[in-house]
């Protein structure tokens, strides 16, 4: 029986052992999983996106300066017109009998200076004789001067009355197409206080540009000659492109929000786009077709503090001031980055030794960093991946030249370049040695398209492993907890993704 209770009591004792293990010793080993992701070379491109309106590059409001009812039109909704070509017309009943009017009163002037005349001369010998007084010989010279005046006023009432009934005839301004009728025959149309509209003529389809606003935080980086590309909604598998022609300089507040009046210039040779679509634009600011990148997450990850491999952050640190982030696009793996960086850092001390005997050792700690930083330069040809602002540079423009019907005597304000192409800054990335620990990597970095920055490095090369994110399992377990619905929730990986 005693035997019995030490068998039992042994087995507790093995059983509570066990346990302990599993929920203590196990627990004390904690693992990470590693999200990783390569330099890549690919694609960069910085754009400003706007919507605007697709418009015809010259529209015409046709109007008519005399009142009265439409008798007749002979252009329709999309009629093709020429410049010059009767489109309208505004009966002319009241106008006819006004030029007649105005006919037989310019008769009137005449006959009436015709006896002013007279007696001015019959006056004029009679004062010349002695036999009339100075005061009846004024009076005569002054009427007939009078009516003078009278047949000039009434000559001019005459070719009014001329110029309004040839304003009864509607023509069209300018080569183009009928996008807006406004009235109808038999409409009466009144003039009185302004010109009634009848047709809206536009003056070449194949023509037209997009007028789209953009957000006064967006307007530095546009320049005039930028390129564009856009969608319709009628056309959502199509892109069409354009060019940056005017920045205006009114502010508009939109929502509290200021925005500026940006023009681009649109080729529409097949005639699919049409007047009022609403465009969805994106701006060209800056780009670089073949740059090295790497993913935004890599330079927002900071790992958990037990992973760095802390003795050569500050050798990493001082090799990456003392090179100004000299660029390296070849290939190679993290090992070989390693190794990389160990010869970095002593090239950098020898280049620095020799920059010092030179000077004699007498070399402050400033110029001395700008030496060496001019020297790796030199050696890795510049240190920079070329960049370009995506921009076209218009022709320029001269005096007396006529464009959108606006004749140009003046110099074209010009605004100032953005300069996104040649901005750069400083960032870190991590990489896993051979001993499983993380060392910081320093590199300039340039444009960002919110997914990818381009960066520039001696230390990394195209294919090498970046960090992205990491989590521990004793992390994920002890911040998991009980969903009522049956699911578990987990806060994000640690040091992860910021």
């Amino acid at each position: 029986m005693k035997n019995r209770k030490l068998i039992i009591s042994g087995a507790g004792i093995l059983v509570v052992g066990v346990l302990a293990y599993f929920l203590f010793a196990r627990s004390t080993g904690q693992k990470y999983d590693f999200r990783f992701d390569k330099v890549s070379k690919g694609s960069v491109a910085v754009v400003v996106s706007a919507t605007g309106t697709v418009n015809p590059v010259i529209s015409v409001d046709v109007g008519t300066q005399v009142s009265g009812i439409v008798s007749k039109l002979y252009a329709d909704y999309n009629s093709i017109v020429k410049e010059g070509q009767v489109i309208a017309q505004i009966d002319s009943t009241f106008l006819s009998q006004a030029v007649r009017d105005a006919e037989a009163g310019l008769d009137k002037t005449r006959a009436q200076i015709e006896q002013s005349r007279r007696a001015y001369h019959r006056m004029r010998d009679l004062f010349q004789r002695g036999l009339d007084s100075q005061a009846d010989y004024d009076v005569a010279y002054t009427t007939y001067l009078s009516d003078s005046a009278s047949v000039k006023s009434a000559s001019a009432s005459l070719d009014r009355a001329k110029i309004n009934l040839a304003y009864a005839t509607i023509y069209a301004p300018i080569n183009g197409v009928v996008i807006n009728r406004a009235v109808n025959v038999g409409q009466t149309v009144a003039a009185s206080f302004s010109s009634p509209t009848l047709y809206t003529i536009a003056n070449d389809l194949h023509k037209m540009q997009l007028q789209t606003t953009v957000d006064e935080s967006d307007i530095g980086a546009v320049s005039i000659g930028q390129a564009a590309t856009f969608s319709v909604d009628a056309y959502q598998d199509e892109k069409f492109t354009g060019t940056v022609s005017k920045i205006w300089l009114v502010p508009q507040s939109i929502s509290n929000v200021v925005n500026y009046t940006v023009i681009i210039d649109v080729n529409n040779d097949q005639l699919k786009l049409m007047p009022g679509m609403t465009a969805n634009v994106k701006i060209m600011v800056a780009s670089n077709p073949e740059a090295l990148r790497v993913p935004n997450m890599a330079l927002r990850f900071q790992p958990p503090a037990d992973l760095v491999d802390s003795a050569q952050v500050l050798a990493q640190r001082a090799e990456f001031l003392g090179s100004g982030g000299a660029a390296n696009t070849g290939a190679g793996g993290a090992s070989d980055s390693m190794r990389s960086a160990t010869g970095g850092r002593q090239r950098f001390q020898a280049i620095r030794d020799s920059i010092l005997a030179a000077h004699g050792g007498q070399m402050s700690p400033e110029d001395l960093q700008s030496a060496v930083r001019a020297k790796f330069q030199e050696m890795s040809g510049g240190g920079s991946q070329a960049m370009s602002e995506e921009k076209v540079v218009p022709p320029p423009r001269t005096k007396g030249s006529t464009k959108y019907g606006v004749t140009e005597r003046f110099p074209e304000y010009a605004k100032s370049g953005s300069g996104t192409a040649q901005r750069t800054g400083t960032g870190r990335v991590w990489i896993m040695n051979d001993k499983g620990k993380l060392v910081p990597v320093f590199v300039k970095t340039g444009l960002n398209d919110g997914r990818f920055t381009v960066i520039s490095s001696s230390s990394l090369k195209l294919g090498d492993q970046v960090v992205l994110g990491v989590v521990s399992n004793v992390d994920a377990a002890s911040t998991q907890t009980t969903n009522p619905l049956g699911g578990q929730a987990q806060r994000p990986p640690t040091g992860g993704f910021r």
